[in-house]
């Protein structure tokens, strides 16, 4: 089944850019309850996912900016520890699987490379139980 049926389109999407601040980062990451959110850059492509820890390692390993002074820190100065690479909108469901047992969502991209959305990953698991369902009943 083609990825596009399940995509929360990027006007629904939660994300940021890469010139956001660590602070707005902490601050809108905090409101939604989200422990990632993806980065798209000025030209609307897809720049990575910052994360929870990601803004902590950075914390921790520069004492000096604190909470206080995050709002000096670009996101793009903060490095990113996972790899959560995007996928083409013309990928199959079955290709998700084995990204989302390790992130909550998987960023998607146009042939263009400009993001347009992301699949969460409780549709993948809504979709791979019906599946199982499905193949119960037979």
């Amino acid at each position: 089944m083609n990825i596009a049926f399940f995509l929360l389109p990027k006007e629904e999407v939660i994300y940021l850019s890469p010139d956001s601040t660590m602070r707005q980062a902490l601050e809108r990451m905090e409101y939604h309850r989200y422990s990632a959110v993806p980065l798209i850059d000025q030209d609307g492509k897809y720049a990575g996912t910052i994360t929870e820890g990601d803004l902590l390692w950075k914390l921790k390993h520069s004492p000096e900016i604190g909470f206080d002074n995050a709002h000096k820190v670009q996101l793009k100065d903060v490095s990113q520890h996972m790899a959560i690479k995007p996928v083409r909108i013309d990928q199959q469901m079955q290709d998700l699987i084995t990204l989302a047992t390790n992130q909550n969502y998987v960023p998607v991209i146009d042939d263009n490379e400009v993001f347009i959305g992301i699949i969460r990953r409780r549709e993948i698991i809504d979709y791979c139980f019906k599946l199982w369902q499905a193949e119960q009943k037979t």
